[in-house]
């Protein structure tokens, strides 16, 4: 039953921030806000509301790494870079209920085999 719940929390926090990200793109021509990290940063930091929303949040990305990091380990979870790297393209908001998705399924497995 988690695991379902967590597939479909990686699938909304993938698309929900992405249909903002896709608008974005299409209005100012900063392709998925890659293709001009200057003006993608000065968003990001515009105003001091923006600045605590973005260290908040770039700081949760780096707790969710070490994180991440040692129950993948734990759990024998290979797939964590691929994780990594999604959450660095499309956000914590998919990123982390996909991990928990692959630690639940890993942990499910490790407990029928033994």
């Amino acid at each position: 039953m988690k695991t379902k719940m967590y597939l479909i929390l990686t699938i909304m926090g993938f698309i929900l921030p992405s249909i903002f990200v896709v608008i974005e793109s299409i209005e100012t021509g900063n392709i998925l806000l890659y293709t001009d990290p200057l003006a993608t940063l000065n968003g990001m930091f515009a105003n001091a509301i923006s600045t605590i929303f973005s260290i908040d949040l770039l700081f949760a990305v780096l707790v969710f790494f070490i994180w991440s990091f040692n129950e993948a380990k734990k759990h024998k979870i290979k797939s964590i870079y691929f994780v990594w790297i999604l959450t660095l393209l499309f956000g914590l908001a998919g990123g982390l209920p996909l991990f928990l998705y692959l630690r639940e399924k890993a942990y499910h497995s490790q407990n029928e085999m033994g």
